[in-house]
């Protein structure tokens, strides 16, 4: 299964979220706020949409690259990009297929709710494309739908799954950890997994004793 042309309509027809969730907040601020010099922090925002997540890490002094399959969603996000005098890699592409980065290019990266959106076949080749991206030691926020969420009305295709699935899944990475995010709005429920995954440590990469 390719890139979901079904996007392409829904970001030429609505406008999207602005601001990143709070989730995506805690998980950059936890782990790069500190670093002594942010713009060596490289963090890739995959399924960036039209950016809220790339347009908050580039504002807070990162370095940002992020790909989307939709040219509407990276159009909007290089023009607003460009207003407020701001700077990031924007790729148009499918991330479940190559990714345009060679081996060891990023400290962190971001899925906000995008990666669901495929079968698991597309979902385990994106994974594996994260992996190959991440320094080891590299970090991988995930969020994705439970089957607990109130089902979309939208025609995109998504993959809303169990805890066991989400583990299976993630299970390449060396650590990972899942946490819950939960809203209802009256009968409409969005619970979310939250991953963290860590790429390989770098200890295990050493060159053996000979």
């Amino acid at each position: 299964m390719a890139w979901d042309e079904s996007w392409e309509e829904i970001f030429q027809q609505k406008e999207w979220g602005k601001y990143p969730p709070e989730y995506v907040v805690r998980f950059v601020a936890r782990n790069w706020y500190r670093a002594p010099d942010r713009k060596v922090v490289h963090l890739l925002d995959l399924g960036c949409g039209p950016g809220a997540c790339t347009w908050y890490m580039a504002r807070e002094g990162f370095s940002v690259s992020s790909i989307d399959g939709s040219s509407t969603a990276i159009k909007r996000l290089a023009e607003r990009l460009e207003s407020e005098g701001l700077s990031a890699e924007c790729r148009l592409g499918d991330f479940t297929r190559t990714l345009p980065w060679p081996d060891n290019s990023f400290d962190g990266a971001i899925d906000n709710a995008s990666i669901y959106a495929n079968v698991f076949e597309d979902w385990r080749r994106a994974l594996k494309e994260i992996k190959r991206v991440l320094k080891f030691g590299g970090k991988l926020f995930s969020a994705c739908f439970s089957t607990n969420t109130t089902p979309f009305n939208n025609r995109a295709f998504s993959n809303f799954v169990t805890e066991s699935e989400v583990r299976s899944l993630y299970s390449e990475f060396f650590e990972i950890t899942v946490d819950r995010h939960f809203v209802a709005y009256g009968e409409v429920k969005t619970d979310l997994f939250l991953v963290t995954a860590v790429n390989s440590r770098r200890d295990l990469h050493h060159e053996p004793l000979r």
